[in-house]
């Protein structure tokens, strides 16, 4: 089974095809040569061990995402509160280094052809200190007590897409086929794509307003919203067809890794989005 998402495509066990005349379902075990007229064992359930299960799943996850919330913690609670310039230069600093490497890391992970957990764990490390000093701007420029302020609710709405996601993947069967794959990775793409064409026009102060608080902005982030819930959607098919294929257990890491980023993803549109509805 190919896959068009790039994080997905390098697992080579993944895209491996079965032999050619053999089924590609759970259970089935090529026969011994020699073995009766027909040539063909009994299905059976194969090994588990070494290979990706529900329980390699979580544990990568909860190591990877646990560590994302860890620094994401440890950089809000070092970083001064933003009451000076030299505030706002120590939280931007933090802020530029921690996406600058996570993004460098989420190339190099996506592209990899052997996942390194060791290079998930760091990607995971960058990301936190990003989302601890973005999250800490966003606190600083909307206060608010309501519901813990917008970086609490947007916590909490973060998980509860994952968990709202999760559910209707299973409840309605979701299933998904190549023409939802790639619309999603082209789209995934696309806003990538003008992400960084705002960034470079935001250096010659001419920009969209892709990232700003007002209707563009408002549009962009819910896009980016729905768009994260979908990049959820194929983690799932990964991680349900990945144990299906008897996938080595290391490629826990190549889904803890697309969790991570589709998690992210969600937040930052997330937080966005409410800062934009409170400012209103």
């Amino acid at each position: 089974m190919q896959s068009n998402n790039p994080v997905f495509r390098r697992s080579e066990e993944y895209n491996r095809p079965a032999p050619y005349g053999q089924a590609s379902y759970q259970g089935y075990v090529p026969a011994p040569a020699g073995y009766g007229e027909q040539g063909y064992a009994p299905p059976t359930a194969p090994p588990t061990a070494g290979r990706m299960t529900i329980d390699t799943v979580v544990q990568s996850s909860a190591m990877t995402l646990g560590l994302v919330l860890v620094t994401a913690a440890v950089t809000w609670l070092i970083t001064p509160d933003i009451e000076s310039e030299e505030a706002v230069g120590v939280l931007s600093m933090a802020l530029l280094i921690g996406a600058g490497g996570a993004f460098v890391l989420s190339l190099v992970n996506s592209f990899k052809r052997v996942i390194s957990p060791a290079l998930v764990l760091v990607f995971a490390a960058f990301e936190g200190v990003a989302l601890g000093a973005l999250s800490k701007f966003y606190d600083a420029m909307f206060p608010s007590d309501q519901y813990g302020g917008i970086v609490v609710q947007a916590v909490v709405g973060t998980f509860a897409a994952f968990a709202g996601t999760l559910a209707a993947y299973k409840f309605f069967n979701i299933q998904v086929g190549q023409k939802f794959r790639t619309f999603v990775i082209a789209a995934m793409f696309g806003m990538v794509a003008l992400s960084l064409m705002e960034v470079v026009l935001s250096l010659f102060s001419s920009e969209l307003g892709l990232f700003g608080f007002g209707p563009m902005g408002l549009i962009f982030a819910v896009a980016g919203l729905v768009l994260g819930v979908f990049m959820l959607i194929l983690d799932f098919d990964f991680i349900e067809q990945g144990i299906a294929n008897g996938l080595p257990a290391r490629e826990s890491w190549r889904a803890a890794f697309a969790l991570t980023v589709s998690l992210v993803w969600i937040y930052t549109n997330l937080l966005r989005i409410l800062a934009i509805l409170q400012q209103d």
